[in-house]
């Protein structure tokens, strides 16, 4: 009897010891991109404020190979052993897993570091690891949809993802319950060995990035909504969604623009999210959903796109959170350094040599010249042997009073390339009693105050080159990104100060979108740890918080507004008049009215019903974005994990 107590209690004993926590989720399958898994665990001994949570797609991915992570400590019952942590996820087209490690500050290893020389966590450890996670149609259901122009007034292109080749399809019409229109998808792919360099083309960075369809709805009515759906009778079709096609002869024109955007992600993970793109988004689709159903509109986001440096499932991320506003209006994009910028890249001339750098993350613009399709046929070799050409570099359409022009920073824009050649014909071109104003839009700036000296070099060529260009067919503004604030500059040409904008285009930077790394300003020399800096006379006004801008035009009246992302409220505004004349807004943000009434329905549409529908978008956005914020902290007490803010643009 004492030898049958003595075996239980040493078999009760040897099970304690080598029993293992424990790790389930519900629910077991999502459905869609933004569907939220509820991660549990318990029986973690001895728990670190460092013990981590990794979340793997495809589940077969090395232990250093995650997604992102989460530390156990975000969960507020941590220090029992046991806790959950809720997390939104984007269908990555493969199944995830989730794993636990066990991680301590004696384990960190300081030559591995994120982006934000932060330790890379510890993989020695295996705690436990979870079933898989799947996605109810992973491979087939079309996502990420997006629209923009062709170069036709009377058609709209519909791009979208899916995990399989096979044919697709968009089906349009005026009657929601009745889309008889068809058009035909084309389906194209990139693979790992098309990227230039690591990460873009490492295990680490690399995962399948699905096919990308391409469909041109064609022969719409002018100026009105259609409804629209893509997928096919086989795989399945996405959710009815709707636009507002193109009128050549609306003088009306409204676009929301910005540059530097990236994305969040509800994980940490080897680089850093963007957080504040979701406020960006926010209030944009605010303003969409404000419009009647007669209102055109167009967001044009001028580079450094998603900032995914490689890491292909940062794509995916990006495309699940513009895709409410993005399959409304079309969405217009140039290319920038993070987009393009690699050291064997075709064009770079020797005063370049420390301007075009490994931006990109070995991504040499593949991504972004597969995943969009802008009007006009522009395209550049990458230099690899294989893969596509970099497109998307320039081109430029009408709406209603405005002609919009796109130019690449990254690839070659000096007198006798062929960008300057399109350029200057493209400007020489406009017909300026349908299209009175032009607005030419690129990356990197051509005026900025920042001190950055990196640049200096390339805004010199882009004055010299471009800017004549410019003043001679009398552009009306210029917008620039690459600098993460908000910057309005006088009517300008030569770096002096003009009356009218004619011979002197007024830059603005719209670099404010997302991105947290800020400029450097030059500092006053009796205040070096104040962060307000002199500003000089021909910048009319420098913004430093996040958000967008917002242009709405006729034939007599340009207005540009600067939107701030913490309350959604206009801070800054210019306006351009036909005649010549640039009227700037008051500080306070207090814009002035309007003379034509187009323009008070267009402003009323946006600023007079957003306060109606705010209620039910911040309601769609709490469903679609429950991502909580990343902390700043690693854990408790021990240690700093710090969000590094250099001047990396």
């Amino acid at each position: 009897m004492i030898a049958v107590y003595s075996l239980f209690f040493f078999s009760f004993i040897i099970s304690s010891v080598y029993s293992k926590p424990t790790i389930s989720f519900s629910p077991q399958t999502l459905n869609r991109s933004g569907d939220t898994v509820v991660i549990k665990w318990s029986g973690v001994e001895s728990p670190s404020d460092l013990d981590w949570l990794g979340i793997y797609s495809p589940p077969e991915s090395r232990h250093d190979h995650f997604i992102g992570y989460k530390f156990l400590s975000d969960s507020p019952d941590w220090q029992s052993g046991s806790g959950s942590i809720s997390l939104p996820l984007t269908n990555l087209r493969s199944n995830y897993t989730f794993r636990i490690f066990h991680w301590t500050q004696s384990e960190i290893n300081p030559k591995r570091q994120d982006h934000d020389h932060n330790p890379i966590p510890g993989t020695r450890h295996l705690l436990t690891e979870s079933n898989q996670l799947n996605f109810r149609f992973a491979v087939n259901r079309p996502e990420q949809i997006h629209l923009s122009y062709t170069d036709n007034i009377n058609e709209m292109r519909v791009m979208f993802v899916t995990g399989g080749g096979e044919e697709r399809e968009a089906r349009y019409g005026e009657v929601k319950e009745k889309l008889d229109n068809v058009a035909v998808a084309r389906g194209v792919r990139y693979e790992r060995e098309h990227m230039c360099h690591a990460p873009a083309n490492s295990t680490l960075g690399w995962r399948d990035p699905g096919w990308t369809f391409d469909a041109v709805m064609k022969d719409l009515k002018q100026g009105m909504k259609y409804y629209y759906q893509v997928g096919s009778d086989l795989k399945g079709w996405s959710e009815i969604h709707s636009f507002v096609s193109r009128n050549e002869s609306s003088e009306e024109t409204l676009a929301f623009m910005f540059g530097d955007m990236g994305c969040s992600t509800p994980y940490r993970t080897f680089i850093r999210g963007e957080d504040e793109s979701l406020s960006t988004v926010k209030w944009i689709l605010r303003d969409i959903e404000a419009l009647s159903d007669d209102k055109p509109a167009v967001v044009s986001h001028i580079g450094d796109i998603s900032y995914a440096r490689g890491h292909s499932w940062i794509w995916d991320e990006f495309f699940t959170q513009i895709e409410p506003i993005a399959s409304k209006v079309p969405y217009h994009v140039c290319i920038g350094n993070h987009e393009y910028d690699w050291p064997m890249q075709p064009w770079k001339p020797d005063w370049a040599a420390y301007v075009y750098g490994k931006d990109s993350g070995g991504e040499c613009g593949v991504p972004y010249s597969v995943k969009f399709n802008m009007p006009g046929n522009s395209s550049e070799a990458t230099g690899m042997v294989k893969g596509p050409q970099s497109r998307n570099l320039y081109y430029s359409y009408d709406m209603g009073s405005v002609h919009f022009v796109y130019v690449s920073t990254e690839t070659d824009f000096l007198k006798g390339g062929k960008q300057y050649s399109f350029l200057k014909s493209d400007l020489e071109s406009v017909n300026r009693s349908k299209t009175p104003f032009v607005v030419v839009q690129g990356h990197r700036p051509m005026y900025t105050t920042s001190r950055k000296i990196r640049d200096a070099a390339i805004r010199q060529r882009m004055i010299e080159h471009l800017e004549p260009l410019l003043v001679k067919n009398n552009v009306t503004v210029a917008l620039w990104g690459h600098v993460h604030r908000y910057e309005r500059f006088c009517p300008i040409s030569n770096n002096t100060c003009g009356e009218r904008w004619q011979g002197n285009p007024v830059h603005l930077v719209i670099g404010m979108a997302g991105k947290d790394t800020q400029p450097i300003w030059e500092p006053r020399p009796n205040h070096q740890d104040v962060p307000i800096f002199p500003q000089p006379a021909n910048s009319m006004y420098r913004g430093g918080e996040f958000g967008y801008t917002r242009l709405v035009a006729n034939k007599e009246r340009l207005t540009l507004s600067y939107v701030g992302n913490h309350d959604g409220e206009v801070h800054d505004v210019v306006e351009i008049l036909a005649s010549g004349e640039v009227l700037s807004g008051s500080d306070d943000g207090k814009e002035e009215k309007f003379g034509s009434e187009s323009d008070i329905a267009v402003l009323w549409y946006i600023e007079g019903a957003s306060v109606m529908v705010l209620g039910v978008i911040l309601g769609y956005f709490v469903g679609f974005f429950s991502r909580k914020k990343k902390e700043s902290g690693i854990g408790s007490s021990n240690g700093s994990w710090i969000q590094m803010k250099s001047e990396e643009t």
